[in-house]
């Protein structure tokens, strides 16, 4: 049997969907090629395949999740010299499309019911990257201590009170997240978090956690996300009215504030794309649970890696928030190392497409007309590019100082550029005013890296290829101050409460979906003087 056949077979039988008998799936494979007998085989092979999809899944959950998954390549791509992604890697619909029945009622991009930044092509965003721009408003580095800090503050004293020592800490953070998570989002936490609102963050978060759609631990998370989706974006619309009106307090503290103040006209950042952010930072704020338990583990005073340790002691027992005229301060540069070396996200996903034509001509799925639908994405790797020889001495070497000698986004200008060889600036630089009452710009390096303006001092991060955790250029998460801030945050607590991590003896540690492909032993604990 040709593969050109099968492949017709499989398509002609939706890969999945309709009846699960060896006969069934023959008769399918005759009807795809004109009625000719075919070789048991491959009825066998592709009725194999049913097999393995439980019979009480959802036949759309079926065609539109678990079929799209097992045609889904990725790709690792090179790892950037400059801080930068081609534009010809896009953003726009760079999801895995499995994953699209999370987030829209068709199980297929519906940009018209809302979008996200991190999903749009830089030619969806507006001029100069404008969506963006907004988005970052809400976060930008001088916010956090006025706005942010009291809540996050307030959280880890939470979960780090005394009830909490020597058990296991990544449930509970579990179990106290989503407080925060809309606290910041839309200054709602406790009982003002309805059941489903919960439900469904953890559910989304699980889906993510696991990935792979036959596990029934998917399936059951992934119909919970699509059941309680209409009354989250409902409960999110009426909570952004609250704040317009002043009808919550202090409006100010919450990120949906700022981006309904800067969405100007609506043109590029509207309400339903508000609504949309809100909920699709579940994947942005989940990498949080990635970056706790990896800073636990590597200062868990049995177990842990010494190195960081030592740095970290160093770190704090000198003037760690005073930056003496430096761009960051040495808390600062300690959680730079912690996320190059952490790295909770190992890649920006960029959506691509087969070559049409090429030097090699058509692709073969182009060529062969296969009627099925296949999906490609490339990553441009964060982690290996944070630990390229290229770009550092001693990578493997934990070492805060290493960001004092490479340049920040404030210092890549033209004249930088053609420095570097380029014969201009990659990205026009431009400012964004924001209209929130703030003497605040947003502006942007040569390169495309997002950054802020306050009162006329730079807020700028280290624009260099070889701090990749939070991506590149133009993608580069508008996230990274307000989560670096946070860890901050958390270490201050640590070393305020002579708080040591423990691994902890436990005969059967849980596990603990805590973000992205990361299912984790929750075998990690804290201890604090009494």
């Amino acid at each position: 049997m040709e593969r050109r056949e099968f492949l017709k077979a499989a398509a002609a039988l939706g890969m999945a969907a309709g009846t699960s008998t060896a006969s069934a799936v023959a008769a399918a494979a005759q009807t795809a090629n004109g009625g000719a007998s075919k070789p048991d085989k491959i009825a066998a092979a592709l009725a194999l395949f049913r097999e393995a999809i439980p019979d009480n899944f959802d036949s759309t959950y079926v065609e539109k999740a678990v079929v799209p998954f097992f045609l889904t390549s990725f790709y690792e791509g090179e790892r950037p010299l400059l801080p930068m992604i081609d534009l010809n890697l896009s953003k726009e619909n760079a999801l895995p499309y499995d994953l699209w029945g999370l987030i829209y009622e068709d199980w297929r991009p519906t940009p018209e019911d809302g979008v996200t930044v991190f999903l749009q092509g830089l030619e969806n965003r507006g001029d100069d990257n404008l969506r963006k721009r907004i988005y970052f408003s809400a976060v930008t580095p001088d916010l956090y201590s006025p706005m942010y800090s009291g809540k996050v503050v307030a959280f880890f004293d939470r979960l780090m009170a005394p009830q909490f020592a020597g058990k296991p800490f990544m449930r509970h953070y579990l179990d106290y997240y989503f407080d925060i998570y809309w606290d910041l989002h839309l200054g709602v936490k406790g009982e003002a978090i309805p059941k489903q609102v919960r439900q469904i963050g953890e559910a989304f978060n699980t889906v993510l956690a696991y990935r792979d759609p036959l596990q029934a631990i998917v399936y059951e998370n992934y119909m919970t996300v699509r059941k309680h989706r209409d009354f989250l974006k409902q409960w999110i619309d009426e909570r952004l009215e609250d704040i317009a009106t002043g009808r919550i307090a202090n409006p100010e503290k919450t990120m949906a504030w700022y981006w309904l103040k800067n969405a100007g006209n609506g043109e590029n950042f509207s309400k339903k794309d508000i609504v949309f952010e809100c909920f699709h930072n579940f994947v942005a704020f989940s990498q949080w649970g990635n970056t706790i338990f990896g800073t636990m583990s590597r200062l868990s005073e049995n177990g842990g890696d010494s190195e960081v340790r030592n740095a970290f002691q160093k770190t704090m027992t000198g003037d760690y928030d005073n930056a003496n005229g430096e761009p960051y301060t040495p808390l600062e540069l300690f959680v730079m190392e912690l996320f190059r070396t952490i790295s909770p996200n190992g890649g920006s996903i960029s959506a691509i497409q087969d070559a049409r034509t090429s030097a090699y001509g058509e692709s073969p799925h182009e060529r062969f007309g296969l009627p099925f639908e296949r999906n490609s994405y490339i990553s441009t790797p964060h982690t290996s590019t944070s630990f390229s020889p290229i770009h550092w001495k001693n990578p493997e070497q934990f070492d805060p100082e290493r960001y004092r000698s490479v340049p920040t986004s404030a210092e890549i200008d033209e004249e930088k550029c053609k420095q570097l060889g380029l014969a201009r600036c990659p990205f026009d630089i431009t400012t964004l005013e924001v209209k929130d009452g703030r003497k605040v710009g947003v502006t942007n390096s040569g390169f495309g890296t997002v950054f802020g303006v306050a009162e006329g001092k730079p807020k700028p991060v280290c624009d260099y290829a070889g701090f990749a955790p939070f991506g590149f250029s133009y993608r580069r998460c508008p996230g990274e101050q307000l989560t670096i801030q946070v860890f901050e945050d958390f270490l201050r607590k640590v070393w305020r409460d002579k708080i040591v991590f423990l691994k902890l003896n436990l005969i059967n540690p849980g596990r603990v979906p805590i973000g992205p492909n990361a299912v984790i032993v929750d075998d990690i604990g804290f201890s604090k003087p009494s």
